[in-house]
This record gives C-alpha cells, sequence and structure tokens, in this order.
C-alpha cells in the first residue's frame, strides 16, 4: 500500500506462533516482536539498506530474536546498517552492549533520527 508518496510492503513474521506484520518502506525494513520469518517473506526484505529490528535480550525467548539471532538474521538480510530496538533491562549496559557487536550493528536509543534516502 501507498501513503502520500511512500511505498509499504507488510511483511509477515512470527512472534512465537502468532503471525504480525514488519513493514519495507523502501531501503529501509521495520519489524518488531519477531522470533522467526519463512523463508519466502525473507525475500522481500534482502538487500535493504536499513533494518531495524528487535534484539530482547542475551538469553533465549519463546517469542523474541535474541542479539546474536538478530544479528545473525542482519546477516541473512544483508543490511548495510542494523539498529536493534524492543530491548528490555537485562540485555546489559548500551555502551557495553554496542561494544560487542560489530560496527554496523548498534542499539538504537530513544529519540534516535534515522535519515534513510531513497533512490
Amino acid at each position: 500500500f501507498t501513503i502520500g508518496d511512500i511505498s509499504i510492503m507488510p511483511i509477515e513474521v512470527m512472534h512465537g506462533r502468532l503471525p504480525i506484520l514488519g513493514y519495507r518502506m523502501g531501503p529501509l525494513t521495520y519489524i518488531t516482536d519477531m522470533k522467526t520469518i519463512a523463508d519466502g517473506e525473507l525475500e522481500y526484505i534482502k538487500g535493504t539498506e536499513v533494518l531495524v529490528v528487535n534484539a530482547l535480550r542475551q538469553e533465549p525467548h519463546h517469542s523474541h530474536q535474541t542479539v546474536a539471532e538478530a544479528v545473525s538474521f542482519a546477516r541473512r538480510v544483508g543490511a548495510r546498517r542494523t539498529l536493534l530496538i524492543h530491548s528490555s533491562h537485562h540485555i546489559g549496559l548500551h555502551d557495553e552492549v554496542n561494544a560487542s557487536l560489530p560496527s554496523d550493528i548498534q542499539l538504537a536509543y530513544d529519540g534516535q533520527v534515522v535519515e534513510v534516502v531513497s533512490e
């Protein structure tokens, strides 16, 4: 669907056993509350420039990705930059977690502005 001049593609992901939607808007993909994604849905977001995706904590959870799962997912997508969201206070200290992550994957923060240029 389209809002104004922005084309938005819903992407089905699984929040445990519950299907929910993430969205691709040109070069940006936004997904929260995801544990898994079907290969067919993954095809719609491969090569996205900026991926915003959940990483609840370090320990496994039945309906959310861990930090390690989110990093692995970002690699499968092939995103140039990934911001991790929907994190709990159990994830660890922001600066320490960021220091442990690849330079192209970082925790997002409240009030962060992400500029995305659509070609």
